[in-house]
């Protein structure tokens, strides 16, 4: 029986990485899931998560958990983002470490790249360059998460992974219209358009910055591709400290065609206009996951086919809180 605690199960991939393993477990896998909610277990709290790791003894620990926001919470809250996740990472990866657990998956963002990089981004970018202002907090404590991965891998042969995902979305995710990633903000914005007649729709920044999005769904799947290959074929393809591993679908789009894509699918018929006066962030952030398709994963999910699968979930989810 494999003991595997998922920190961040609330969370959008920590819920798609528990569905996936749940799914295996009642087709008959030897598995046991440990979770645990941010009120039974605060992962800022160093102290309750040694007691909480010295208890359950995982044999696998899976850090989903993050505070995680788009341009405008990463400005306005910048000493939360960083404090917050330097603590929630430090306590789970030293805590899984005192307890004696030698494999871990850790989930950072493409953030962790400079703002002037070339493109499409590969790992070896990390740390050449000066990062993008509006969300360098986040990004710094992500690197940290993959030094402290890689250094107790150095010094302690634990086996601690970390893998950067592109722009996610998918069902579960954070629809504020203030706090949330731009695919969820646009989904939101775009269909109480639809809904209230209106006749325009303004979106952030210029509409020409390029992104690149990957379905929940297809997160969960690499993560835990990348956590059970074994041991030589994940050394053959990374080194001691350069051990990350992109996931993405290797294609981007402009926020302005992502616009009129959200427009079609919550069926709104009006003008869309832009707000140059709102932040563009980087022009242009697209992986380069060469290094995770050598090994035998590449994404399924296609953008349209998602963005439908996730308005879908969000309709759900809005009559439920209505």
């Amino acid at each position: 029986m494999q003991k595997i605690y998922i920190a961040g199960h609330r969370g959008m991939v920590g819920g798609a990485i528990l569905r996936r393993l749940q799914a295996r477990k009642e087709a008959g896998e030897a598995l046991e899931l440990l979770t645990r909610t941010h009120a039974e277990l605060d992962l800022t709290n160093q102290a309750a998560v040694r007691d909480f790791m010295q208890a359950e003894k995982p044999d696998v620990v899976i850090l989903a958990a993050a505070k995680v926001g788009g341009i405008h919470a990463n400005n306005t809250y910048p000493a939360d983002f960083i404090y917050e996740n330097l603590m929630i990472e430090c306590n789970v990866i030293h805590q899984a470490f005192a307890a004696g657990v030698q494999r871990l998956l850790q989930l950072g963002s493409s953030c962790i790249y400079p703002r002037a990089v070339a493109q499409p981004m590969k790992e070896d970018a990390l740390l050449t360059g000066v990062l993008e202002p509006t969300n360098e907090p986040y990004a710094v404590a992500k690197i940290a998460g993959i030094k402290l991965c890689e250094s107790y891998n150095r010094q302690h042969g634990t086996d601690y992974r970390s893998v950067m995902p592109t722009n996610l979305y998918g069902p579960g995710d954070n629809f504020h219209p203030e706090n949330s990633h731009v695919l969820p903000a646009l989904i939101r914005r775009f269909h109480e358009a639809a809904r209230d007649g209106l006749e325009e729709v303004v979106i952030w920044g210029s509409g020409k910055p390029m992104r690149e999005f990957l379905h929940v769904d297809d997160m969960a799947e690499a993560s835990l591709f990348v956590l059970e290959l074994d041991k030589a074929t994940y050394e053959a393809n990374t080194e001691p400290m350069l051990s990350h591993i992109n996931v993405g679908t290797g294609t981007d789009i402009s926020i302005l065609d992502l616009a009129h894509m959200v427009a079609k699918v919550t069926g709104f018929q009006g003008k869309i206009s832009n707000d140059p006066s709102k932040p563009d962030g980087t022009m242009k952030k697209l992986m380069d996951v060469s290094r995770l398709a050598d090994m035998g994963w590449k994404a399924r999910v296609g953008l349209r086919e998602g963005i439908e699968e996730t308005y879908e979930w969000f309709k759900k989810s809005e009559d439920l809180r209505m």
